[in-house]
């Protein structure tokens, strides 16, 4: 299933705006960004609904406050939602700055996350 490239080059035009430098990788029906080697956030497509959901890397104290806003869904791939991240739907991050808090929360929680073994 392709994902949304719009909505891929949105959250790299918002990564280059706040002066972060990352690299793209395609995965998990879509595309992750990469901060210092660290999965950070991404572009999703539920093979399901077809929705395009905004994949967040935000760590386990920030989830229930998170979860609390708008769009805001736990991570869940097989039936068991994944720790630490959540999905958030395009009514949660269609304007400009609420793609703008989403990722933030991701920088925030990204010097505290450990790297991928390669």
């Amino acid at each position: 299933m392709p994902y949304n490239e719009t909505k891929v080059q949105q959250i790299a035009s918002a990564l280059r705006q706040l002066n972060v430098a990352f690299y793209e990788k395609k995965m998990f029906a879509g595309v992750c960004f990469f901060v210092d080697d660290k999965m950070l956030c991404g572009s999703h497509t539920d093979k399901n609904s077809g929705e395009d959901l905004l994949m967040c890397r935000i760590g386990e104290d920030n989830y229930d406050k998170a979860m609390k806003r708008k769009g805001c869904q736990p991570m869940d791939f097989t039936g068991k939602p994944m720790k630490g991240y959540v999905f958030v739907t395009e009514e949660g991050y269609s304007r400009p700055q609420d793609l703008k808090y989403w990722i933030e929360l991701c920088l925030e929680f990204n010097p505290l996350a450990k790297k991928s073994k390669k």
